[in-house]
């Protein structure tokens, strides 16, 4: 047995250094690997947009913007702002539109205070190259941003809506190249200067207090579509605020407006 342990053990001595001699100890630089070239990383811009002030003491001109994403309406802002008769926007999805028919029919019966603009058919990012953005994926190509655009607006029209003259996206982040895509389709893109409610993430306190802070010019964003989330009791509570300070409610639709990175040119 130990003769055999020694054979094996010379024998290993013996090939080893032929082994070493026939592997290269490291790949000659041409046959280096390179690391995969990684995509462009698309330069995203989340658009301001103000409009024109009252510059009256006292009245503060605001113009209110919610988004109707997926989810239910949250009946809590919505009789507020029928009750109240305060005008606003309401950016709305395909999808939305689909679950959601009795808000519609409140929405039509109410022309005078509800707006309604595009908000994408499936709520996707309106980028045109491929990322993630809050974890959801772009729409990532020219032809589907198109179709975010177009799909929604044919879900409102198809709902009895008048056709949008405004789009804001999924995130309200836009690579330039899609702003100009969507601007030639005859768009207006709705960006914002007070963020109400983070998403509909925040609690009631914080979100009554942002959008109370809301100054002559500011164009809001909160959402209506989250009626278990707490931030919809600051919305419906901060409208009342405001209405008591004398603001002066507009639509998008009725006031000039001065949007940047060309949204609005």
């Amino acid at each position: 047995m130990n003769r055999i342990l020694l054979a094996s053990a010379f024998l290993l001595t013996t090939i080893a250094p032929v082994l070493a001699d026939e592997l290269p100890s490291a790949l000659p630089a041409s046959a280096a690997v390179s690391p995969a070239p990684r995509a462009p990383v698309a330069k995203l811009v989340e658009p301001h947009l103000h409009i024109a002030r009252s510059n009256l003491a006292g009245h503060a001109r605001i113009a209110l913007t919610f988004d109707a994403c997926m989810g239910q309406a949250d009946e809590r802002i919505l009789s507020t702002l029928v009750r109240e008769r305060i005008p606003v926007t309401i950016f709305v999805t395909a999808r939305w539109l689909k679950h959601n028919p009795a808000a519609v029919a409140v929405f039509l019966q109410n022309p005078d205070l509800f707006e309604l603009e595009n908000h994408g058919e499936n709520h996707i990012p309106a980028v045109d190259t491929p990322t993630l953005i809050y974890g959801i994926a772009s729409a990532g190509s020219p032809q589907a941003v198109r179709q975010e655009v177009e799909g929604g607006a044919a879900a409102m029209v198809a709902a009895g809506i008048p056709a949008p003259h405004w789009f804001r996206g999924s995130t309200a982040k836009y690579d330039l190249s899609a702003i100009g895509e969507i601007r030639a389709m005859g768009y207006r893109i709705a960006g914002y200067s007070v963020n109400g409610d983070g998403g509909s993430l925040l609690g009631a306190a914080i979100t009554e207090k942002r959008i109370a802070s809301a100054k002559d010019g500011d164009v809001v964003i909160s959402h209506v579509n989250q009626p278990t989330h707490a931030a919809g009791e600051g919305v419906a509570k901060a409208l009342v605020d405001l209405k008591a300070k004398g603001v002066q409610f507009v639509r998008l639709e009725d006031v000039e407006d001065m949007g940047d990175d060309r949204t609005t040119e």
